[in-house]
């Protein structure tokens, strides 16, 4: 991973006509998206806007993914000063059994989701592997798709997963800027950059399906993010041809704490970051969280995202019972599915709640 603020340097040196042969370009390379993503280009963006959904439209049609997160655990032993579960915050502490863990996911299954997203604060020993597998055992033969975001694990633990169910992991680097990682995460096994950078290397290797990366936006230069962000996917790419990526852009809420985010990032520039992404990378699966109202994700709706999540809950059992504190960020669009699957539909684009068999997997395994 080149350093951080070369990116800096390398966005500030771009002019229009560095945008504009982005813009026509087949196949947009490193330097195309730092053209993408400069300050040259924010006059581009309703450009950007076109161009990112033909090539959505192109490769993905008029679908749109629908999936929610079931929230595992709030016990973390990290201390990353902008997190909800940092251990240092006073919150409601929830770690579910696997009874409770299943009855949240069955209340999802009855809702109409069949791709769930497994979720917990990171601490081995509240949430370890055998849980996970045992978990994704549970579920698997209801669930079309299992993905997890919990902390990075080995290759064995991942390649346990994998036979178990497990279809997907997703990590987020947090911020690429290497430099102030270490001021966000002053202890726990968060600190070690290297470790969480190599995760989906060690996911990848053992043949899951899709591997979602992402930085949590608030924290530094938005635009050097996005460099590093394709940087990361590119190499991936290059060595896991036969793995499917994905994209997150989690910007920074209101969570215990009360972190304030470090540098703005507006809808403007969220809106250019997943642009860039997608012109940069037909391919890959966008994703734009509740953590975003309701106007964004309904505008964004066939200009670039490819995945949302609807009626989320980001506290452990959650769903079960609405009035549990200890969430990991406060929502921002709270529609259910079928509120948000009729938004899809009045758009002319069509909600998908499954696009994937388990017997993929058995095949796969066999």
């Amino acid at each position: 991973m080149p350093d951080f603020f070369s990116w800096q340097n390398q966005l500030e040196r771009c002019s229009e006509s560095d945008v504009m042969h982005a813009l026509e370009c087949a196949k947009p390379g490193i330097g195309e998206l730092s053209a993408l993503l400069s300050p040259a280009a924010d006059r581009f963006l309703p450009q950007l806007a076109a161009r990112s959904r033909d090539l959505t439209l192109q490769r993905f049609g008029r679908t749109t993914q629908l999936y929610a997160p079931v929230y595992l655990s709030n016990f973390c032993t990290n201390r990353c000063v902008y997190c909800g579960f940092s251990a240092t915050n006073k919150i409601d502490r929830k770690a579910l059994t696997l009874d409770e863990a299943e009855k949240e996911a069955e209340i999802l299954y009855r809702r109409g989701f069949r791709h769930i997203l497994l979720v917990s604060g990171e601490s081995d020993a509240i949430i370890d592997v055998s849980y996970l597998e045992n978990l994704a055992k549970r579920l698997c033969s209801r669930f079309a798709s299992l993905s997890i975001e919990v902390q990075p694990l080995s290759t064995e633990a991942y390649r346990r997963l994998f036979a178990a169910g497990i279809t997907a992991v997703a990590v987020y680097q947090e911020t690429y800027d290497r430099e102030l990682y270490k001021e966000l995460h002053p202890a726990g096994k968060k600190r070690d950059y290297d470790f969480r950078l190599d995760t989906p290397d060690r996911a990848a290797a053992v043949g899951m399906r899709e591997i979602g990366i992402g930085a949590l936006l608030g924290l530094s230069n938005w635009r050097a993010e996005g460099m590093a962000l394709g940087y990361h996917l590119n190499s991936l790419r290059r060595r896991f041809w036969q793995t499917n990526f994905s994209v997150s852009f989690p910007r920074l809420r209101p969570a215990a704490g009360a972190f304030a985010p470090l540098t703005e990032v507006n809808l403007k520039n969220l809106s250019q970051l997943i642009f860039a992404l997608r012109i940069f990378d037909p391919d890959v699966g966008l994703i734009v969280s509740t953590r975003e109202e309701a106007a964004f994700r309904d505008g964004m709706l066939g200009l670039g995202p490819t995945r949302y999540s609807a009626g989320s809950s980001t506290a452990p059992g959650g769903y079960g019972n609405p009035e549990l504190n200890g969430e990991q960020f406060s929502v921002g669009d709270h529609r259910s599915l079928p509120e948000m699957a009729a938004v899809i539909r009045s758009k002319g684009f069509d909600p998908v709640c499954k696009d994937w068999d388990a017997s993929f997997q058995e095949s796969t395994l066999s």
